[in-house]
């Protein structure tokens, strides 16, 4: 090798670097280098010059950013895409799509669901993503497969499911993952309680217990609806936010997925608490289930993170769709144009969802020694012409399809818009299969063969 030269895996000239750190930041005519899955360097163009790299790749007209956290999802429910739509939350859970899973859910149902999200994902930009659903063993696999990293929040329920017969059950098969999948760099296994309403207090409390021995967050639905929270108040005499405090299961690494009913003491406990909101604003609009307060919970200095919610209510995985989303609801909701801007609302989808994971050392912005989990967005089409403000084009002019290359830990997904680690036509045509047997309905035997059903 030459004097003064220095080695890479890959190094990338984009039109334009948006680091996330400091917030609102976009470097035009940097170098972006790439070394053993890391970033190795972040500098101006022409001093990249002394950076010998096996790969090197030009951008004329794209935006180089982390990769984006979808800090909630499930996963396999893509396969009810549009099953039960224009519905409010509890009948649209108890009177569709609980019947539904209870006749289709198994492991076949889970890969193949897992693997049309991971496409649908890797496609839009996102390079993490958090997925609390039935069998997170099978989810496991397949997104060790794709190359994603995942954090998998393992069901817990008072009640019999596709995965367990009750929480004893869940929590042995839970931890049991957990153990097994310690190693894996890509992946982590969290508690994931469902909701206050589906499991009881002597259940959460053991989870606190669990989750502080172990020190592993928790990943939970609450104050989804307004007419949750009050349910609660008249059953219990206390908010279920209250109730999570008062067994020790709020802290640092609690992940608070919805919160749409939050009031200012709430704010105040979240923020003593340290503990997470995830903000998942198109399905919370579809379901008519309320807005999160998101401005005020910044203020208060509570991180907030995006989520997309499953597909069955949302109905995609898009989190540039969800940026957008949260924007304009922060708007219309406080009446201020100038409530959650661009460079914050990207903050919220990469860095926020890292911090929500406890992944912020790692990933969620483009600094030196962290993971190399970056996508690049073209921003050079009709729709996204004259670029006056990257960050605002992002934002406010793009919907995932922009998306031309994506990196995990250094290793390609995506390269010209094309899939690399996933079988795109066998994973759309599983997609229709399924289409075609859960509109036919369910015969005889076939909750037993889906639950039997092995990848």
């Amino acid at each position: 090798m030459e004097t003064g030269t220095t080695a890479a895996d890959l190094l990338i000239h984009p039109r334009w670097i948006v680091p996330v750190v400091p917030e609102g930041a976009v470097l035009e005519g940097h170098s972006l280098a790439v070394k053993d899955g890391a970033i190795s360097a972040l500098l101006p163009r022409a001093e990249a010059a002394g950076i010998r790299a096996a790969e090197e790749l030009e951008l004329p007209s794209h935006a180089l950013m982390p990769g984006l956290v979808n800090a909630h999802g499930h996963a396999a429910m893509a396969l009810l895409r549009g099953y039960a739509d224009d519905l409010p939350l509890m009948p649209w859970l108890r009177d569709h799509i609980w019947p539904a899973e209870g006749a289709w859910v198994g492991e076949g149902f889970v890969r193949d669901g897992v693997r049309l999200a991971a496409l649908e994902m890797i496609e839009s930009g996102t390079t993490t993503c958090s997925d609390m659903y039935f069998c997170p063993e099978v989810a496991a696999r397949e997104y060790l497969a794709a190359g994603l990293r995942a954090q998998l929040a393992f069901p817990v329920f008072d009640f019999p499911t596709a995965w367990g017969s009750g929480p004893d059950d869940y929590l042995a098969k839970g931890l049991a993952l957990r153990d097994e999948l310690r190693h894996e760099e890509r992946i982590s296994v969290v508690f994931g309680p469902h909701a206050p309403y589906t499991v009881g207090e002597e259940t959460l409390a053991r989870i606190a217990t669990l989750a502080a021995e172990l020190d592993l967050p928790v990943h939970i639905h609450l104050h989804e609806t307004a007419a949750e929270v009050l349910q609660a108040v008249e059953a219990n005499g206390e908010r279920p936010l209250d109730t999570l405090h008062r067994l020790g299961l709020l802290g640092p690494r609690t992940q608070c997925v919805h919160m749409t009913d939050a009031g200012r003491q709430d704010i105040e406990l979240l923020a003593a608490t340290g503990a997470h909101v995830v903000h998942c604003p198109q399905s919370n609009m579809k379901l008519a289930s309320g807005t999160c307060p998101v401005t005020r919970l910044l203020d208060a200095g509570v991180n907030v993170a995006l989520g997309t919610d499953g597909a069955a209510s949302n109905n995609d995985l898009n989190l540039f769709n969800e940026m957008h989303s949260a924007a304009l609801l922060a708007k219309l909701g406080t009446g201020d144009a100038s409530a959650l801007p661009a460079a914050r609302t990207l903050t919220l989808a990469t860095l926020g969802g890292a911090r929500a994971l406890g992944l912020e050392q790692r990933i969620g912005s483009l600094e030196v020694g962290k993971q190399a989990d970056l996508v690049a967005v073209d921003l050079g089409g009709p729709a996204q012409q004259p670029v006056y403000n990257p960050l605002s084009t992002l934002v406010y002019a793009c919907n995932g399809s922009e998306v031309s290359h994506s990196w995990v830990a250094g290793r390609a997904l995506l390269a010209g818009r094309k899939p690399l680690t996933i079988d795109r036509r066998a994973v759309l045509a599983k997609a229709e299969d399924w289409r075609s047997r859960i509109q036919a309905g369910p015969s005889p035997g076939d909750r037993g063969n889906a639950a039997k059903e092995t990848p």
